[in-house]
């Protein structure tokens, strides 16, 4: 009886609706990834690939030359299981959008996350989509609009993977073989090493010379303002010497000061356009001291999304660009903004910037995605770091369609006897895009203006303020600079500046030092022997030249076997020929010294390694004993001072006592091998703008300390 009655509800029981296939979406991280899940409906499933999970072996070149250099591809060490994740969850889906960053790597990564799909499954439908910014209306708008993988794009970027792989994989062995183990060349970097191992030489050659500036301070409605010698004797100041200073002085006290002549400027200040990756970078160097990693990672995180109150938004459009364009929804956006913020700086048509001729134009500028989202908005939701940066995208992208500012520039000509002085000053007389300005404002903005005078006036006798300076030599590179030189001489792309300097750091052949970018004693040598063997390869203008290359093979479809071709032949030729006839430079690092190992005996060398150099006993590798070398005694306990570097954030560079914790003593300032003639404690390199580069004691109560 229950049989049956079970028998009836089986018939009578309605079946269950098939479950619905979702789309799979897939992105690079699970930060984006993140983002967009939260636009999407439950239709969709994102998921992240974590990058390249398809790419050349680490441990061979792995482009097989004879067959028109094709890359051997493998899973990358530690992927297989995520790749047979993405190829289940696709195979268990209506269709598949593959949403990794519109550039050449992003769609590298889609082309092989393509062909690794519908490998595993036959006849899904797998597309590409792409967007700008990660806001609900972009991503709605590419998944209306699937397309192909762009073929050029992916072979552009397959030109660029080997031709570097090329590069690498021969002259790295070859420096292996001649120079020391564990060395690397690469063709960008080993270009961004030869400027500033060139930059360096030039500072190194520079002698810097001794001058004197003289300022008169008058006072007036008790405001104090300066003027500066410009002109003593009817020629212009050149002030040598103290005592030339002293004796103006002197002839002028007693002499009558008068207002000779008034000029005014009125100037005209132009918005500057919104950023590309490059001067987003130089600005975050100058202005928060940031080095261009730094500046990279924070973008990366404002982009793929942060939670805003309930919401959660992708702050920034993509941020790797050397374009200034914006899109049409952008610009009115501004202007809307704008015109309810700032409604007397907005200018009756919009304003609109160059950019490069040899711009690639891909993307936007990098921009904020919502102009009513002010970092003063933001600030409760973001980290210090991201507020601060979006602070500066947000101010120059606004800014940069507001109507121009204008100032005043205000100059007094004052005569004394045999002497010309001239105070300067500027006022704002029309804020426009400056009231837009907080964190990016600078001298211009704030103004600086003097009382007002009129000619022919007589002023009370002033008080002299006089200066020593040094000249200055051409500075070294910083992470500005060089970001600013890479771009101007066509080396490099967006994508590629910080991982560049990042890089050159890494294998130690440059070090920071106070910001700057100083080649060490072995990124010294590699460069020597790059520029001697291979001066076209590292050679600027032959870099850009290949940048260019790759360009067509993206915009004009010029084949990318024949690009690399022309480059390898003859490239192969002379890295064969310079491993028979270069000498080996192997042990050249390595100095006898003085020193004794403490636990064999015998004499320790100074030798170069990794990170600088130290001393390592002569008997390795029976006896591996090393430590650090010491660069001068300290002046608390007689011991060694030696370099180290803090354990936490930059990992910053001190010199201390090798006896901590016994002993505390440490400066930040490196020793010399010079003893202070006074009190006899070490003297240390400083450099400031009022005496440049000098030597000082390390001891504060010595006359010889500053």
């Amino acid at each position: 009886m229950a049989t049956a009655k079970n028998a009836a509800k089986s018939r009578t029981a309605k079946k269950k609706p098939a479950t619905k296939k979702k789309t799979l979406v897939i992105v690079e991280s699970p930060a984006k990834a993140k983002t967009i899940e939260k636009y999407l409906g439950s239709s969709y499933t994102v998921k992240a690939s974590m990058g390249h999970l398809i790419d050349l072996p680490k441990s061979r070149m792995a482009i097989n030359v004879e067959n028109n250099f094709e890359p051997e591809y493998i899973t990358v060490r530690g992927r297989a299981k995520l790749l047979q994740e993405l190829q289940k969850a696709a195979g268990n889906s209506a269709a598949v959008l593959l949403a990794s960053d519109n550039d050449r790597e992003g769609e590298a990564i889609a082309w092989h996350l393509h062909n690794a799909i519908t490998q595993k499954n036959t006849g899904l439908s797998v597309s590409r989509i792409s967007f700008n910014e990660i806001t609900p209306q972009a991503i709605k708008e590419a998944i209306e609009k699937p397309s192909s993988i762009d073929d050029a794009k992916v072979n552009a970027q397959k030109a660029r993977r080997v031709l570097d792989r090329l590069v690498g994989y021969n002259l790295s062995p070859l420096l292996w073989k001649k120079v020391k183990s564990g060395l690397s060349a690469g063709r960008v970097q080993s270009v961004a090493l030869r400027l500033i191992c060139e930059r360096e030489k030039e500072v190194e050659a520079f002698v810097p010379e001794e001058y004197w500036s003289l300022d008169a301070e008058f006072r007036k409605q008790r405001k104090v303002f300066s003027a500066a010698l410009i002109n003593w004797n009817g020629e212009k100041a050149n002030l040598k010497t103290e005592a030339e200073v002293n004796s103006i002085i002197e002839v002028l006290k007693g002499e009558e000061f008068k207002v000779t002549e008034i000029r005014e400027v009125d100037k005209t200040v132009r918005p500057k356009p919104p950023f590309t990756t490059s001067m987003l970078q130089q600005t975050a160097a100058n202005r928060l001291g940031w080095v261009s990693k730094k500046t990279m990672q924070v973008a990366q995180r404002l982009y793929e999304g942060v939670n805003v109150g309930k919401s959660r938004v992708g702050l920034i459009t993509y941020m790797r660009t050397d374009s200034v364009r914006i899109s049409n929804v952008a610009l009115a956006e501004a202007r809307s903004f704008i015109s309810k913020t700032y409604p007397e700086c907005l200018p009756e048509k919009p304003n609109f910037y160059s950019t490069s001729k040899t711009a690639q134009d891909a993307h936007e500028a990098i921009r904020p995605t919502y102009p009513s989202y002010t970092p003063e908005y933001v600030k409760p939701f973001l980290a210090k770091d991201e507020e601060r940066l979006y602070s500066l995208i947000w101010e120059r992208f606004i800014s940069s369609q507001m109507k121009p500012a204008k100032t005043k520039t205000l100059s007094a000509d004052i005569s004394a006897g045999k002497a010309l002085f001239r105070a300067a000053g500027t006022q704002v007389v029309e804020q426009g895009f400056f009231k837009a300005l907080f964190l990016l404002a600078g001298k211009d903005e704030r103004g600086g203006a003097f009382p007002p005078v009129s000619e022919g006036e007589t002023l009370e006798s002033p008080n002299f303020k006089s200066e020593q300076h040094w000249t200055q030599g051409p500075p070294r590179f910083t992470d500005a600079t060089i970001v600013k030189t890479l771009e101007e001489k066509g080396i490099g792309r967006p994508s590629t500046y910080a991982p560049t300097i990042s890089l050159l750091m890494d294998r130690y052949y440059v070090q920071r030092s106070n910001k700057q970018l100083v080649p060490t004693t072995l990124g010294k040598c590699i460069c020597d022997m790059l520029v001697e063997n291979f001066g076209d390869v590292v050679d600027t203008d032959f870099t850009a030249s290949m940048e260019t290359l790759l360009d067509e093979v993206e915009e004009k479809g010029r084949e990318w076997a024949d690009m690399i071709r022309m480059f390898y032949t003859p490239f192969k030729a002379k890295v064969d020929m310079v491993s028979q006839t270069l000498e080996s430079q192997k042990g050249s690092f390595d100095e006898v010294t003085n020193e004794v190992c403490d636990k064999c005996g015998k004499p320790m060398l100074k030798k170069l390694g990794r990170f600088g150099y130290f001393l390592a006993c002569s008997g390795f590798p029976a006896c591996r004993n090393a430590k650090s070398i010491p660069v001068a005694k300290c002046p608390k306990c007689g011991g060694d001072v030696v370099e180290r570097k803090s354990k936490k954030g930059r990992r910053k560079k001190f010199y201390g006592c090798a006896k901590y914790p016994e002993c505390d003593f440490l400066t930040q300032f490196k020793p010399t091998a010079q003893n202070c003639p006074k009190c006899g404690w070490f003297l240390v390199e400083k450099s400031d703008k009022r005496s440049g580069r000098h030597k000082a004691c390390i001891n504060p109560d010595c006359s010889e300390s500053k």
